[in-house]
């Protein structure tokens, strides 16, 4: 829909027939791309369920490692067949490839957060700073940059300006869907979300163990370390109990409404011929979501 609603925006409600068509394409490319990424993400968190069902190599074992390689090139496949005959094919390849390798590279940052090769696992080194890192790349690029920039392409928007603008926006728009992740997967209600969370048995380096560390005294350190990491329930619920201790609701709260009202007045701040509309839209529509 992102893909889409790009084109739609740029121009101004009436988009032909042949780029609707072209948008409808690359955006399900998009969604296989997607779906390449939760597929592997879950065989790497060991995950049980997805969008409320079983996990893909729950269900077909490790074949599913095989079926994300399909998946990714098949998306190639199709532009191949889709749009052999515009000028902007090599962009798609492009902008594809390098999307692909973000993430893969953000994946493997929150892969080795959680599971460090050269020794024993610390929540000391879960930082800020890592944290962002692994949300701009792990999510960041190909949810939000990805489809608004193949619209940008169908419509042959040229200003490479437009484009850095877009990414500033939009990377900012990823880390606010991410923070709200995070949250969800602790507090959400899993027969909303389609999924159990598991953040906390898989040691990730999330938006709320970032910020319990961050206050958490000497004692509700040790406890976080203690259980931070541990499949099982009872560690499971001491994490949970300790993060409402430190307010990390409320602080969550906060957060999204300080970061609501600065992304709104950030792309506000555009020129005219920047897409404001379609990001306040995109902004509006991640505000308060429950999955």
């Amino acid at each position: 829909m992102m893909v889409i609603g790009t084109v739609d925006f740029f121009r101004k409600g009436k988009p032909t027939k042949g780029e609707i068509q072209r948008a409808i394409i690359l955006g399900w490319c998009v969604e296989i791309l997607q779906a390449v990424f939760l597929v592997a993400d879950d065989v790497m968190d060991r995950s049980e369920v997805r969008r409320g069902k079983p996990c893909w190599y729950k269900r077909c074992g490790l074949v599913a490692i095989n079926d994300t390689y399909l998946m990714e090139h098949s998306i190639f496949k199709l532009i191949d067949k889709h749009f052999s005959e515009t000028s902007y094919i090599f962009k798609l390849y492009r902008t594809f490839h390098h999307i692909i390798y973000l993430t893969a590279m953000g994946q493997e940052l929150d892969m080795l957060a959680s599971e460090p090769p050269e020794g024993e696992f610390s929540l000391d080194s879960f930082t800020k700073e890592k944290y962002k890192s692994i949300v701009k790349y792990k999510t960041a690029f190909y949810s939000f940059y990805l489809p608004v920039c193949l619209g940008m392409h169908i419509v042959q928007v040229e200003d490479e300006q437009v484009f850095r603008d877009a990414e500033s926006v939009l990377l900012k728009l990823g880390e606010f869907f991410q923070i709200q992740d995070d949250y969800l997967d602790c507090f959400g209600d899993p027969n909303i979300m389609g999924k159990v969370g598991r953040d906390i048995e898989d040691r990730k380096c999330s938006w709320l163990v970032v910020q319990a560390l961050d206050r958490a005294n000497d004692k509700q350190r040790e406890i976080l370390k203690k259980n931070y990491g541990k499949d099982n329930a009872t560690s499971v619920s001491i994490v949970k109990e300790l993060y409402k201790e430190l307010g990390l609701e409320n602080v969550y709260n906060t957060y999204e409404e300080e970061s609501y009202k600065n992304l709104c007045e950030c792309i506000d701040a555009y020129s005219e011929n920047f897409p404001k509309q379609f990001f306040l839209f995109l902004t509006d529509k991640l505000y308060k979501r429950q999955k």
